[in-house]
């Protein structure tokens, strides 16, 4: 069972907690972590392209001409795909490119790059993350306590804290999220992690 220090806002050591092992240490499995982050970027695709067949395109009611006697090839209509300026056969249409995982392989994936966090030391626990009015110079503040004010930094909490929020949204190395929108993709594209205490209660509460 890991067993991490808490930190304050301030850096300072204020405790010890023990994680699950059953989400916490997990061994990696990179194809289904994989499989995961692709589902997720597939489900951010518009899918809003589109190509006119040749019932879309303006024109094309007259025969060009008559079907015989003029040693031409026959045609119907001047929007054929055959022709300049015609419709096109067989492009791309309005689709939904989103697919799903199994309940069970999208939340291993999740313990997955958890766990991985964990040993490779990225994963920080806070007794508490907040401020007293939403400022962007309290939230850089914070972040050089931990030295991550350079790096991706990825903040989750129980639920989300407007003041927090607002303090990092204009901030482009760091995303605040609630325990309950975990997801792979914001966790292995983060260096570091922070976890607020409550955070991994509600975790373990969901995915244990």
């Amino acid at each position: 069972m890991p067993k991490l220090a808490v930190y304050d806002m301030t850096n300072k050591k204020v405790g010890d907690i023990e994680l699950s092992a059953e989400i916490f240490d997990v061994e990696m499995n990179a194809g289904l972590v994989h499989q995961a982050v692709v589902m997720q970027m597939a489900s951010w695709r518009l899918g809003t392209h589109q190509t006119k067949t040749r019932g879309m395109v303006r024109g094309g009611g007259r025969k060009p001409w008559r079907q015989k006697g003029t040693g031409r090839a026959r045609a119907g209509s001047r929007r054929s795909p055959l022709w300049r300026g015609g419709g096109t056969i067989f492009g791309p249409h309005p689709r939904d490119y989103s697919f799903t995982m199994p309940r069970k392989q999208r939340r291993l994936a999740l313990k997955c790059v958890l766990s991985d966090k964990v040993k490779s030391d990225s994963l920080i626990v806070l007794d508490d993350l907040n401020f007293d009015a939403p400022k962007t110079k309290n939230f850089v503040a914070f972040q050089k306590n931990f030295g991550v004010d350079e790096c991706k930094a990825l903040f989750i909490t129980k639920e989300l804290i407007e003041n927090v929020v607002l303090s990092s949204n204009n901030l482009q190395n760091a995303k605040t999220i609630s325990a309950l929108q975990l997801n792979v993709y914001d966790i292995l594209n983060s260096e570091k992690v922070f976890l607020t205490k409550d955070a991994v209660e509600k975790i373990q509460e969901v995915y244990a």
